[in-house]
């Protein structure tokens, strides 16, 4: 996966739909522009000189690269919000010069004048909005976070329950196969590790290596909501598939035949739609907040939504020690635990 700015366009995305990011940048940045219904705004004219290039070059990107930075909030101004924007430049102590005589105007909001600002390899002006705005971002979700990105997963209100359940249908997993495989102690590891390849295609140790773990840390305590869902289904149903057969053959399976269980497991079609959402939530996100890339994922790899900025970051997301606190989270757990 690349991540320069300037050709990755899930990387640029990652920063737009940041609204945090967006706040601290529009203030740190400090690169004018005019309030106009609601928003920062600048011209052509404007951004030109912001980003140290000529209008043609601006043209050129437009030209380009048009869906991006309209969806980034570039339009094209007629009538009378064009006259509106004229009002709002009479008396600008920076006067941009709008000729009644125009009878369309282009303008920039400040998310897509910073998308452009990631496009744009021309000007040593943009690189260094660039490697400032990438300093910005990651002092942003590292604060919001409580400086461990590690565990940002569990700011997720939905974590807890999520935990919970998963850990135990991992018991009943667990369980399964003390009782009906013939195996050695060794094989909770190994089928672990076959259940994650299964699920998000890495073993414990390459996961552990992709986010930087230690060997202490533990696995589950760092993954989304959504893995633990997918986890839990497929612990869950080998479990009793791995039960079921061996009541019926009236003795333990061996290791091969608990393999062809989960091969069959893993082209289940009503798995495949937890296990798809799982693959790309872990790989978007671990990029996107951890810096993290699953390389063996990178083709289910989209930007953030807007959405899991506030999930994870927001108001609505709390600490571990926080959700703990809570009575109405532990009434929930304490349901859980009686089911």
């Amino acid at each position: 996966m690349n991540k320069d700015l300037t050709t990755s366009q899930v990387a640029r995305k990652n920063i737009l739909n940041n609204p945090y990011a967006l706040s601290e940048l529009e203030t740190n940045l400090a690169v004018g522009g005019k309030n106009f219904a609601g928003e920062t705004v600048f011209t052509k004219m404007q951004v030109a000189e912001i980003l140290a290039v000529d209008e043609r070059t601006i043209d050129r990107y437009l030209s380009g690269h048009n869906d991006e930075l309209e969806n980034s909030g570039y339009r094209i101004l007629k009538g009378k919000a064009l006259r509106k924007l004229r009002l709002a430049y009479v008396d600008d102590m920076n006067v941009v010069d709008i000729s009644p005589k125009t009878p369309s105007l282009g303008i920039f909001s400040f998310r897509a004048l910073l998308n452009l600002a990631m496009l744009i390899t021309e000007s040593d002006r943009a690189k260094a909005i660039r490697s400032r705005m990438l300093d910005i971002v990651i002092d942003v979700i590292a604060e919001k976070s409580g400086g461990h990105t590690k565990y940002v997963n569990q700011r997720d209100p939905d974590y807890l329950p999520a935990a919970f359940l998963e850990e135990s249908y991992r018991k009943q997993f667990t369980d399964a196969l003390r009782d009906h495989l013939q195996m050695g102690n060794h094989k909770y590891a190994v089928y672990t590790d076959r259940v994650y390849q299964a699920v998000f295609c890495e073993n414990a140790m390459e996961y552990k290596q992709i986010l930087r773990l230690a060997d202490k840390d533990k696995t589950r305590e760092t993954m989304y909501t959504e893995v633990l869902k997918a986890i839990a289904s497929f612990e869950h149903g080998l479990a009793v598939q791995l039960k079921t057969k061996a009541e019926a053959l009236g003795r333990k399976l061996a290791p091969a035949e608990l393999d062809t269980l989960i091969n069959e497991a893993e082209k289940n079609p009503f798995l495949q739609p937890s296990i798809e959402d799982a693959r790309v939530r872990m790989a978007s996100r671990d990029l996107g907040f951890r810096d993290a890339l699953h390389e063996k994922l990178e083709h289910y790899l989209q930007s953030v939504p807007a959405g899991d900025y506030e999930r994870f970051l927001g108001e609505r997301s709390r600490s571990l020690e926080e959700q703990l606190s809570d009575i109405q989270v532990l009434n929930v757990l304490k349901r859980l635990k009686d089911r």
